[in-house]
C-alpha cells in the first residue's frame, strides 16, 4: 500500500480532488488535507503561513508516513516542491501538476490578490467578490484554471469560510508571505533532489503556468519527466481527473488496473 498525499492551492480545500480519489484503485492510501489557504474553516493564528511555514506544515504531516508520494496544483505544488528541497527525508516521490514555480509565485494573472492584502480592506473585498457566483468565474477568481465549470456546491464551500473574519486574517498572512524568492531559493535544493518526479502538466495552459515552466522544473530536476495532459487548464483534477489518476499510479509503483 503506497500513500500518497495531496496539497490543493489557494482558495481551494482537499475536496479540489475529489475526482481524482475514487479513480485511483486499490493499493493506494489516499490523504487529502485541507491546507490554512483561505478555504480552511478553523483559524490557526498561531501557524506560521509563509511559504516555508507551510512546508514545515506539510512536512510535520507526513513524519509517521513512509515513502510518501507527494503530489501538488497551483499553491499546493509551490510547497510540495519546498518539502521537497528542505524536508526530502520525509517524502519517496513527488508529482507537480500545473503549479507556482521559479518567478511565478504568484503567476502574472493573480499577482493582484498579493497587492490586496497589502492595502486596507483588500483582503475583505477578496472575500466579499467569492460570495458572488458570477465573480467566481472571472479569470480572476476560477475562471480561467478550468475549461469546465466546476460545481457550484464546490465553489460555494470553498468561498463560504473566508466571511469569517479570522479566516480572512489567515488569508492575509498567506498571500503576504507569497514571494518568488522562496521558490528561487530552493531551486539548488531541488537540483539535488534525485528521488523520482512527474510533472503532470497541461499543455494548454498558456496564461497561467504554460508548458515552459515544466520543461524548465524538467531540467532542474535529476530524475523528473513530463508528462503532457491534454484538454485541460491549470486545475487538471478538475479537467483530466482519471488521467492525472493513472498518472499518479504509475509515479506510486501500483500497476494499472
Amino acid at each position: 500500500m503506497r500513500t500518497v498525499v495531496f496539497l490543493h492551492g489557494l482558495l481551494t480545500d482537499h475536496t479540489l480532488w475529489r475526482k481524482v480519489v475514487p479513480a485511483l484503485g486499490d493499493g493506494i492510501e489516499a490523504v487529502t488535507p485541507t491546507l490554512p489557504l483561505g478555504s480552511h474553516t478553523r483559524p490557526v493564528p498561531e501557524q506560521d503561513l509563509t511559504p516555508p511555514g507551510l512546508a514545515r506544515l506539510v512536512a510535520d504531516l507526513l513524519a509517521d508516513l513512509d515513502d510518501v508520494l507527494l503530489v501538488g496544483n497551483d499553491t499546493g505544488g509551490a510547497i510540495a516542491q519546498l518539502v521537497a528541497a528542505y524536508h526530502p527525508e520525509r517524502i519517496g516521490g513527488l508529482v507537480l501538476t500545473n503549479c507556482d514555480a521559479y518567478e511565478r509565485f504568484f503567476p502574472p494573472l493573480f499577482k493582484p490578490l498579493q497587492y490586496a492584502a497589502r492595502v486596507p480592506g483588500g483582503v475583505e473585498a477578496i472575500a466579499a467578490s467569492l460570495r458572488v457566483p458570477a465573480a467566481r468565474r472571472l479569470p480572476i477568481a476560477y475562471g480561467r484554471l478550468t475549461k469546465r465549470p466546476i460545481e457550484r456546491a464546490i465553489t460555494d464551500a470553498w468561498a463560504a469560510p473566508s466571511r469569517d473574519p479570522a479566516i480572512r486574517a489567515d488569508l492575509r498572512r498567506v498571500l503576504r508571505g507569497v514571494d518568488a524568492r522562496h521558490l528561487l531559493d530552493a531551486v539548488p535544493r531541488l537540483r539535488a533532489f534525485e528521488k523520482p518526479v512527474t510533472l503532470a502538466w497541461a499543455r494548454e495552459d498558456r496564461l497561467v503556468f504554460p508548458p515552459s515552466v515544466a520543461e524548465r522544473l524538467a531540467a532542474d530536476l535529476p530524475a523528473a519527466r513530463i508528462e503532457w495532459i491534454e484538454d485541460s487548464w491549470t486545475f487538471v483534477p478538475e479537467d483530466r481527473p482519471h488521467e492525472l489518476a493513472a498518472i499518479v499510479r504509475a509515479a506510486a509503483g501500483v500497476s494499472a488496473q
